[in-house]
């Protein structure tokens, strides 16, 4: 039987930060040494929250008449989620919305009620059919399609091509597409009434992005992307990104601009000659863009590698 237990409960300028553990009895052996899932809850709105670990960021929006969830996390994770919104609310959870394919934000799909409606883009939806791995997302090979292995269970039943809304008044979602970046299926699920939105890993974070080509990423096209999200989508306080903090559309701005440079620099040093190699070792973060996180020498090379593919 599930077991949910509230650790802490810290109220600190009007944000709610709620660690809550689901764990199930130990079985016998190196099982029983496992850790338990914990799922940290950051309150962002009255009505809106964001469950930290055990992969991408999830949104949760309490609606009128249920529950709207934005991407499932990695497997195992799907049971915690549903622990942690049952203590949230008693409202049913009606919908969850993937951003993409990947398995850290939509493999929890399969542990959700068959009830519940699954949204994703058009593209992701055929990428959810295959669950194909990159060396980026899945570096020791391709893992077992977790849908084909649950008979279909938590694949999406409705899929949008530039944009959707789903629900009215200050529950309703507007879910757009700009175009490829870290997939070719990238979805901004955006709360207007509470001017926040959800980017998925087209925004992950301060960082190198993951350029998935294998499920449609591109070097080439995700500044333009991010540029278009940030030019079309108006009255945004808050961003929640893939895996990081939340932030803000000045952040997104920034980030666009540092996707732009990224790419700059590798056609330039490609145009003069340069191998993927060379120019991974050479690369650095610009000064300009402090707080960034250092990429590993495998991303940053996957990455070069990806641009130089579309150079060609």
């Amino acid at each position: 039987m599930k077991r949910v237990t509230v650790l802490t409960t810290l109220l600190i300028a009007g944000a709610l930060s709620l660690a809550v553990i689901a764990s199930q009895p130990p079985a016998a052996g190196a099982a029983a040494q496992a850790a338990p899932k914990v799922v940290e809850v950051e309150k962002l709105r009255d009505n809106l929250f964001m469950l930290k670990g055990g992969g991408g960021n999830t949104a949760v929006l309490v609606g009128a008449s249920g529950v709207v969830v934005v991407d499932t996390k990695n497997p195992g994770w799907g049971q915690p989620i549903l622990d942690t919104i049952k203590a949230l609310t008693p409202k049913p959870i009606t919908t969850i919305i993937n951003t993409h394919t990947h398995g850290d934000h939509v493999s929890g799909n399969v542990e959700f009620p068959a009830t519940v409606e699954v949204i994703v883009h058009e593209n992701t939806a055929a990428n959810m059919q295959e669950m194909r791995a990159s060396t980026q997302t899945a570096p020791s090979g391709q893992p077992p399609n977790i849908f084909k292995a649950n008979n279909g269970r938590g694949m999406p039943k409705k899929t949008f091509k530039d944009r959707m809304t789903i629900g009215t008044g200050v529950d309703r979602i507007d879910l757009y597409y700009f175009g490829r970046g870290h997939t070719s299926g990238d979805a901004w699920v955006v709360f207007p009434a509470l001017r926040a939105m959800h980017a998925g890993d087209i925004f992950s974070g301060k960082n190198i992005p993951g350029l998935d080509a294998v499920n449609g990423g591109s070097g080439l096209a995700i500044a333009d992307s991010l540029t278009k999200a940030a030019d079309t989508i108006k009255n945004i306080d808050t961003i929640i990104t893939g895996h990081d903090r939340t932030m803000t559309v000045a952040d997104l701005r920034e980030y666009a601009q540092f996707n732009r440079d990224f790419a700059n620099d590798v056609r330039t040093a490609k145009a003069a000659g340069k191998s993927a190699e060379e120019v991974a070792k050479a690369w650095t973060i610009p000064a300009k863009y402090a707080g960034y996180a250092t990429p590993t020498p495998v991303r940053l090379l996957q990455n070069v590698q990806v641009v130089f593919d579309e150079l060609k």
